[in-house]
């Protein structure tokens, strides 16, 4: 049986939801970000259980199959923004959601607009920014070398990005030190 569940955004949520549902007495074959899947199904007290134990983590089980299919995509960009996988960051992001979801992106694009009220460009200029503001607070890299990490076009791209998403410079961010940063799941 297979579980979507919204706002895992790292392994330590896999970890977290697996003790959670192992907990609860399931048996656990895979975690993946947005995806669990059960040996066994699961019946509805069961479900209702596991969704109020995942609530006192910010974790959603989702019932709805359009919210299933957003959060897949979701995860996907996730993955592409925050992954160091040259291949998989210079794929464009379209393609790489078509394959990923297996839907057509025109349709997960209307669908997308539709269930968050932004595009799904929109919410990857969102990961990229905070992706850029993790980089700046971790001070490793020059602002160069992130706009390469992140595939802008050129360094000014990524600056004036960031500086319509953040209303600063990625520089003037830097500086403040600032580190008001989003947890990826409220973004």
């Amino acid at each position: 049986m297979k579980l979507y569940i919204k706002n895992m955004v790292c392994s330590r949520c896999k970890t977290v939801v697996r003790q959670e549902l192992e907990a609860l007495g399931h048996e656990v074959l895979t975690v993946e970000l947005g995806e669990v899947t059960l040996k066994k199904p699961a019946t509805e007290a069961q479900l209702e259980s596991i969704s109020e134990r995942l609530l006192t983590h910010d974790f959603e089980l989702l019932s709805n199959k359009k919210q299933q299919l957003i959060e897949l995509v979701k995860t996907a960009i996730v993955e592409l923004v925050h992954q160091q996988n040259d291949g998989l960051r210079r794929q464009k992001h379209s393609d790489y959601l078509a394959e990923k979801v297996n839907r057509d992106y025109r349709y997960l694009s209307t669908l997308f607009t539709e269930v968050e009220g932004i595009t799904i460009e929109q919410f990857i200029i969102n990961q990229k920014t905070e992706r850029v503001k993790e980089l700046l607070v971790y001070d490793e890299l020059s602002l160069s070398q992130i706009a390469d990490l992140l595939n802008y076009s050129s360094l000014a791209y990524l600056s004036t990005q960031f500086k319509s998403v953040t209303g600063m410079t990625p520089s003037q961010f830097k500086q403040l030190r600032d580190k008001q940063r989003k947890s990826l799941d409220n973004l």
